[in-house]
């Protein structure tokens, strides 16, 4: 095992909200020396950064570590745009994931959720994320864009390399990203490669997929280059399951930790969009957004210079207690529940009506197909590096019958 992935309970249930609180604790707005970037913590603070792209951009480029393979990505990678390339860009995929067409997914979704739980009908005990949490979301994805699906194996091993933070500590620096960038180079080569043949396939056989029709768009006039079109295929088939991926297993850690929330919810399936939300905003996949100041600004009553490295917490804001009443207890009945996990703004997330489906339906069928649902030992468990992503890579669970 990795000395950056972690087994056992104590970091993601308690450790994590421990920081997250410590945090807060220091005011709304602090800089970390040792990090050198500036933390943005209270529910307020972080809402105005993500509300203000003039002000907090989500160009980072300017202050990040380059590496040539991630210039490729980032030509079409609008989720680090800021206006107007960002709109121009954004307004091409968000058509494919209105609520409206997201709802038309819903038959797919549970054929292939029932097929992956198919495959484990027969066992008392599995490993959830591999059975479900990660190839639901990658092979829903893929058909999107009319990907083979059955490659998602791949696409995993894409996906494990690029968010697993194997390569990073719990409290990176520039440097230990630009170690980082040069050590996932080669994934990101080949995942650059793979979607540029696709699309180029797309493009001699296009069909009625999001690759075809993106091939197909024109912004302003102007039809989108195969190297755009490659940083939007690439982004929405790894980034664009991984949340999903995240929020299935952590609501089954959520609920198993919190039998009685659990136990209602076998009661009232009705409650169980309500319960997503506060498990979103519990354990947020992504708990941090970073931003690049670009000017010198007053914040939190700090002030920060131009070209300084903003991190808006996403998962200290969602436990503030001057927006949410208790809140470090889990509480499915939680209403309202203004989380920030999806982010604000411009960059709220496209795919998060997606990531809400899908959960709601696995965890539906979860529900009608097991009496029971539980985590044996989290001595077993394998929690990514929070650094990155707050999920599991490996969860086993024990299941029993009707």
């Amino acid at each position: 095992m990795n000395s950056k992935q972690v087994t056992g309970e104590r970091l993601l249930v308690e450790e994590l909200p421990e920081r997250w609180r410590a945090l807060r604790e220091a005011g709304p707005v602090r800089h970390d020396e040792a990090q050198g970037v500036w933390q943005a913590v209270d529910h307020e603070t972080v809402t105005a950064v993500l509300a203000d792209p003039a002000t907090y951009s989500s160009d980072l480029s300017p202050i990040a570590p380059t590496q040539q393979d991630f210039e490729t990505f980032r030509q079409g990678n609008f989720v680090g745009m800021d206006p107007p390339e960002h709109r121009k860009l954004r307004t091409l995929v968000s058509q494919a994931f209105t609520p409206r067409v997201v709802r038309g997914l819903e038959p797919r979704i549970e054929a292939v959720c029932a097929r992956l739980l198919d495959a484990v009908a027969d066992r008392d005990r599995f490993d959830l994320a591999d059975a479900l949490a990660y190839p639901l979301p990658i092979i829903v994805i893929a058909e999107l864009l009319g990907v083979p699906a059955g490659e998602h194996r791949l696409f995993q091993e894409w996906a494990a390399v690029l968010f697993s933070g194997d390569q990073l500590g719990e409290a990176p620096d520039m440097a230990d990203l630009e170690r980082a960038l040069e050590a996932i180079a080669p994934t990101v080569r080949e995942m650059n490669g793979y979607v540029l043949e696709h699309i180029r396939h797309r493009r001699a056989h296009p069909g009625e997929d999001l690759t075809s029709r993106l091939i197909a768009a024109e912004v302003d006039g102007a039809r989108l280059r195969d190297q755009e079109i490659v940083g939007f295929v690439a982004l929405l088939l790894v980034a664009g399951h991984i949340t999903t991926t995240a929020l299935l297993g952590n609501a089954v850690v959520a609920f198993d930790r919190h039998p009685d929330a659990g136990a209602r919810l076998r009661a009232r399936p009705d409650q169980l969009p309500e319960a997503l939300e506060e498990v979103l905003r519990w354990l947020p996949p992504f708990p941090e957004l970073g931003r690049r100041t670009t000017r010198p600004v007053v914040l939190g009553g700090e002030r920060l210079p131009a070209d300084a490295l903003v991190m808006a917490h996403l998962g200290a804001a969602n436990r503030d207690p001057a927006r949410f009443t208790a809140p470090d207890a889990f509480d499915i009945t939680r209403s309202p529940n203004p989380h920030l996990t999806f982010g604000h703004g411009i960059h709220f997330c496209f795919g998060a009506h997606l990531a809400r489906l899908e959960a709601r339906i696995a965890m539906c069928m979860l529900h009608e197909r097991f009496r029971s649902l539980a985590v044996p030992s989290y001595a077993d468990v394998v929690f990514q590096n929070p650094a990155v992503i707050v999920g599991v890579r490996h969860l086993p669970v024990e299941v029993g019958r009707p």
